[in-house]
Parts: structure tokens; sequence; C-alpha cells
């Protein structure tokens, strides 16, 4: 069988990669058996950890490759147990640790930090997927609401065209027929008009009454307040014309 190849891709022959799956798969087993000594030391802890995540990668490259050629996918359906023992630090997928290198300084303390949370979306970038559609203007495109609710509002005003038509029947065998009445809106009570100060007569009986709400002079009042008032004009009309020609005799007299 010889030394397992460099690149996966080297290998040609699926029995072989089988093999050499298998051989990875035995090594990663020793070494994650090995790095639970926390005696060991910091420095091949590290190394041994280092190994293993190589290991892990290189495992996944001859999987890759034995489905290639035609075997199984494993890593869709091939056991998972080596790489649960590892655990990935927040925030940096791919790398893991295992045993007491969980435990070695700088480490413990990037398990304990809780992830950073996702970043808050700025008010620009969520008015980005708001469009007509968010507010349902696009509803009846789809061909599917819109007969549903013809067929409704169908359904709405049959029911309601029923119910007056029976409501309306029992009305009539109750001999209840409703009739229309006329309302004079301008009628005048005659508790009103009692109240009221003022009120008009056109002189004919028959005829609708009428309220004033405020004084209306008469005729003879109006002509008299037409008359005070040009009387009133041309007193100031005339008083002034008298003063300017006194104006300008005394303005003569004086030599100005």
């Amino acid at each position: 069988w010889g030394k397992r190849p460099f690149l996966a891709s080297e290998c040609n022959e699926l029995p072989k990669a089988e093999k050499w799956r298998r051989q990875i798969i035995g090594e990663i087993s020793k070494k994650v058996a090995q790095i639970q000594n926390a005696g060991l030391g910091e420095f091949r802890i590290r190394d041994l950890n280092d190994e293993i995540n190589k290991l892990l990668r290189e495992k996944g490259h001859w999987e890759f490759r034995i489905k290639e050629l035609g075997g199984p996918d494993y890593a869709r359906i091939g056991p998972k147990m080596l790489d649960h023992e590892g655990k990935e630090v927040p925030g940096n997928r791919g790398y893991k640790y295992f045993g007491a290198a969980k435990d070695l300084p700088g480490v413990r303390e990037l398990f304990e930090k809780e992830p950073l949370p996702p970043p808050r979306k700025t008010r620009a970038e969520l008015m980005k997927a708001i469009d007509a559609e968010y507010y349902g203007y696009r509803d009846e495109d789809d061909g599917i609401l819109e007969p549903l609710e013809q067929e409704h509002e169908r359904k709405v005003i049959a029911e309601a065209v029923e119910k007056w038509k029976m409501e309306r029947e029992a009305r009539l065998a109750r001999g209840e027929e409703e009739e229309e009445e006329e309302v004079n809106i301008y009628a005048v009570n005659d508790d009103e008009s009692d109240e009221d100060g003022a009120k008009e007569k056109d002189g004919e009986e028959g005829q609708q009454k009428f309220i004033a709400h405020v004084p209306v002079p008469s005729q003879q009042e109006i002509e008299e307040a037409l008359v005070r008032r040009k009387k009133m004009e041309l007193l100031q009309k005339y008083a002034s014309e008298t003063l300017m020609a006194q104006s300008e005799e005394a303005k003569t007299l004086l030599g100005l």
C-alpha cells in the first residue's frame, strides 16, 4: 500500500482512499486521547491540538475524494464523534480545541466571553426591503384574493336583501306598511313665535309666517335716517368752505 499520498486527488482507487481515511481517523483518535492529559504542558498541548485540526482537514479531503470515486458520502452520513470532541470559539469557525487545550491560558476566556450580537441594521437598510407589497397594495395581484372578495361581497349583499324582504313582508302581514311623512322644514311653532320679538306678515291669509330675530326698521325710519345723513354731509361740506374763505381773507389782510 505504501505511504499515504500528500494530496487526496493523487489517489485514483476507491479501496486505497477508504484505507487512508481509516488511517487518519485512527491517528485523530490517538491524539485526542493524548490531549486529555493536562500534565503534558502548554506547548505540547498546543502542538497536539494543531495536529488534530490538521488531520481533521485532511480527513475531509479524503472523504470528498471518496465521493468523487463513487464511494459513500462520509461528510453527510459518517460519524461525527471525533468532531464533537472539539469546541469552536464563537466567531472563529473551523478551528477546534480538544481536551486540555480548552483550559489553556487565553482559551478559557474566549469560551467564557459571550459572542457579539449581530450588528443592528440601519434605518436605510431596513427601508430597502419595504415596498408596495409590504403595505399590502399587491395582495390582489395573486389572482386569488380578488375573486374571493367578490364572491363574499355578492353573498353579503344577497343576505342583506333577503333580510330586508323578510322584514318588509312581516310588516305587511301585520298591516304596518310605513308611509313617509312629508316634513315641512319651514314650519314655526307657536311657542317659538311668542318668545321672539318682531314678526312680519305678508298680509294674505294662509301665507307662511317668518320670524325676525333682529330689529327691522320701518320704511319711515329708513327715510328719516337718510335725510339726517344728507344734512350731515352738506353741513360738513359748506362749513369747510366757509372756514377756508375766512382763512384766505385773514392771510390777505396780514399780507402773507
